[in-house]
């Protein structure tokens, strides 16, 4: 396989950062290809544990070029800071391994105090308030920044005091001064000489990376019940964070993809505002937030916990046409006596095995309980090595949306890791 897409197959926060760290070992070239500094990925290697929120996690692979692709929303100084700390640390090369495309939009101060101050009313969706909404809102009005206009500030400046001119009342309304242009480009002038070196025409680089045989690992943010198209619509990210998004968002045609696998945590979490069928609000549900460390990486709010959703992975597997699947955190339902899984849905028309997405809110799930184990799985490194139960748990996953777990993950730490196939190899 060359082109292998990885997305997540619930409302995001799966574990993406470990597997695609993992799956980097053997890829040539990692692409982000949506979202923006409102995406976290943890890692966990040897005892250094890194966040990074646009980077992709290929960055700390000495043989992995990482691309940002155009279909990002990109902070000037989320992503310069992000570059100092891993200069710091010693993980950032010098040479060509990060390209950054010159056709992703930049999030400026007035798109973060937008999204602030929607947040502060009553019907606030629950965003990251990084300001990605408002800049993807600016690109769909064509009046965005395209970071490769930072090669020219006069010419910077000029659409900036359009922007602003539009973003000004909304501001006013929601009880904000708006910043000025001067305000505004006092920011950008330090920051574009670090960026415009990065610039590139990336989607001609990756099609030429595909093209040459080379293994290229497409890498999301967020995951399908978020995608702005097939999410729980308006609790959703503004960008297309499912399958199809890795050929729009980073220029490369869908005949070039190769396998698409989805992360699929072993239980359901999620953050923000917006319907969540399975959420457990008792001691069973901070039980999970507590072991698997379920706070968000870029806020650090408590993430809401559920159950295993079998109808919505079945819609995250038709959606993004998986191939296989890599399940995280099987480790933290370790110790529980029984585990619930929503098998159905009860609603106003009867019982189904759809995932019902227009009509959350009054569809009751139909459970089945399936036996817990009390074994520490930190140390399995064979499926051989894992309880029964948690194998039989594994199997009926596989059974239920008809696609192979092809990794799994039983520790936060890079080897904690069963590898049972390489998407590459195929």
């Amino acid at each position: 396989m060359t082109a292998v897409i990885v997305v997540g197959a619930q409302w995001g926060d799966e574990g993406k950062g470990k597997i695609v760290d993992i799956l980097t070992e053997h890829a040539d070239m990692v692409v982000r290809y949506a979202g923006g500094p409102n995406a976290g990925h943890t890692l966990v290697v040897g005892d250094q544990k890194l966040v990074v929120r646009l980077v992709p996690s290929g960055i700390l692979r000495p043989r992995t070029a990482c691309v940002l692709a155009q279909g990002m929303a990109i902070d000037p100084g989320s992503l310069v800071a992000e570059l100092d700390e891993l200069g710091t640390r010693g993980l950032l090369r010098h040479d060509a391994s990060l390209v950054v495309s010159d056709r992703a939009h930049a999030i400026l101060p007035y798109h973060v105090l937008v999204d602030e101050m929607r947040e502060k009313r009553p019907d606030a969706l629950g965003t990251t308030k990084r300001g990605v909404g408002p800049c993807y809102e600016d690109k769909a009005a064509r009046r965005g920044i395209p970071l490769g206009v930072f090669r020219d500030l006069a010419l910077t400046e000029t659409l900036i005091e359009r922007a602003l001119a539009s973003w000004s009342p909304t501001l006013r309304a929601l009880g904000s001064e708006p910043p000025t242009t001067l305000q505004v480009m006092d920011r950008i002038r330090p920051l574009a000489p670090r960026i415009v070196p990065l610039l590139a025409e990336t989607s001609r680089l990756v099609e030429q990376a595909v093209r040459d045989g080379k293994r290229v690992l497409f890498e999301g943010a967020q995951g399908t019940l978020l995608d702005v198209d097939h999410g729980t619509y308006p609790f959703v990210t503004s960008s297309h964070s499912t399958a199809g998004g890795a050929c729009t968002g980073s220029g490369v045609g869908p005949s070039r993809i190769d396998f698409v696998m989805g992360l699929v945590k072993a239980y359901c979490t999620r953050v923000g505002g917006g319907p969540f069928p399975t959420e457990l609000s008792d001691a069973t549900g901070e039980r999970l937030r507590d072991r698997g460390d379920e706070f968000g990486s870029v806020t650090g709010r408590p993430r809401r916990t559920g159950w295993l959703d079998f109808p919505a992975l079945r819609y995250a597997a038709r959606i993004n046409g998986l191939d296989g699947i890599a399940l995280t955190k099987l480790d933290v339902l370790t110790g529980l006596d029984a585990l619930r899984v929503c098998v159905a849905y009860q609603t106003s028309n009867g019982i189904t095995r759809d995932f019902p997405i227009g009509d959350l809110d009054h569809a009751v799930p139909v459970y089945e309980t399936l036996p817990g184990w009390k074994d520490d799985l930190a140390t399995a490194r064979s499926i051989g090595a894992l309880p029964d139960a948690a194998r039989a748990y594994m199997k009926r996953i596989e059974r239920e949306i008809d696609c192979p777990i092809m990794l799994v993950s039983v520790g936060s730490r890079r080897d904690e890791t069963i590898v049972l196939a390489d998407p590459f190899a195929g």
